[in-house]
């Protein structure tokens, strides 16, 4: 592999989906704007539960790594060794998103720390649309000396694989969104990997001019840009001996809230059992159970009507809380309304 994966928490925040909105009328509060003194912002609320403990989750036994981490990189931290990547991160880990690995009953943080920076040249893929008015000049010769970049085309899999990337990029421009970060670079795809560039015949000297991906024909572009890129060092610091000392850890890492049942009313409770099944909204002002739970999640700023100016509040907020005796990953998300 040859660039970094979105983390975890990324991930996470990415694979909430809409639920169906819970129908408040039992507690006397409308979810579309008709509550009294409606009009304001919708706030909802959904929960899903994370199975088994943090360790199940976090933890990687020695001898099962996850295959995008530097297998030789985890050798050479465990052994006190050394060893350097070199752009990306041997274990894709950070400060707010740490690798642990378990060895003969010891827990390891992992990470990494700069120790260097080195400056190299790739090729750049970049895909340009020739279909349609996007390019005027396009004649049909261009579409039909094209080259097939899909999965049964005739290409070497690197070049599909940058194709497929370089398409994300094509596709998003003049478009509202985005594309795959991390994976798209400079509008393109770099051939940071040796091999793939060997392999390459996107890059030779008589490679094709044109491509089809998905429909689409496109003009293929390739530059040779210079590259700064950070020289990693791996590292690994016991810090458990025991697993109810590393659920701790993981605790302190990622759980925010900590909420007993018996600690909120009946009816926040059933606001929890609602969000638990599928997803739970009210519309600002909201009702005394809803403010009851979100001063116990936490989510104060959620309580005042005009959250996105007043409290710095994002479209949607993530986080991990403990429920009882089981954990949930926490969302919120606001819609509708204006400033109240």
């Amino acid at each position: 592999m040859d660039e970094p994966t979105p983390s975890r928490r990324r991930l996470l925040a990415g694979a909430v989906a809409g639920g169906v909105a819970a129908a408040a009328g039992c507690l006397g509060v409308g979810v579309d704007g008709d509550s009294e003194g409606g009009g304001g912002s919708e706030l909802r609320f959904s929960l899903s539960r994370v199975e088994g403990s943090l360790r199940d989750r976090y933890v990687h036994g020695r001898d099962d790594p996850p295959e995008n981490w530097d297998g030789a990189a985890l050798d050479a931290a465990m052994a006190g060794e050394s060893y350097t990547t070199q752009w990306r991160k041997p274990f894709f880990a950070t400060p707010d998103d740490p690798a642990y690995v378990v060895d003969g009953g010891t827990y390891y943080r992992l990470g990494s720390v700069v120790v260097d920076e080195v400056g190299e040249t790739y090729h750049v893929l970049r895909l340009f649309a020739v279909d349609g008015d996007s390019d005027p000049s396009a004649t049909d010769d261009d579409t039909e000396s094209a080259v097939d970049a899909g999965e049964d085309g005739d290409l070497p899999d690197a070049d599909k694989r940058a194709v497929r990337i370089a398409h994300f990029a094509a596709r998003a421009r003049g478009n509202v969104g985005g594309y795959a970060v991390g994976l798209v670079q400079r509008g393109g795809y770099a051939y940071r990997n040796e091999t793939a560039r060997a392999e390459s015949a996107l890059l030779g000297d008589d490679g094709p001019e044109r491509v089809v991906y998905r429909d689409t024909t496109y003009r293929v572009e390739i530059e040779r840009e210079r590259f700064h890129e950070a020289v990693y060092r791996p590292t690994a610091e016991a810090v458990a001996e025991s697993s109810e000392r590393m659920e701790a850890i993981l605790r302190a890492t990622f759980v925010g809230p900590r909420v007993a049942s018996d600690e909120l009313s009946a009816e926040a409770r059933r606001i929890v059992e609602q969000a638990d099944a599928a997803e739970y909204a009210e519309t600002h002002p909201y009702s005394e159970e809803y403010v009851e739970l979100l001063r116990a999640i936490d989510a104060r700023p959620y309580i005042d009507g005009n959250v996105r100016k007043d409290a710095g509040v994002g479209e949607t907020e993530e986080e991990m809380i403990r429920y009882g005796d089981e954990y949930y990953e926490r969302y919120l998300r606001i819609s509708g309304g204006g400033e109240n």
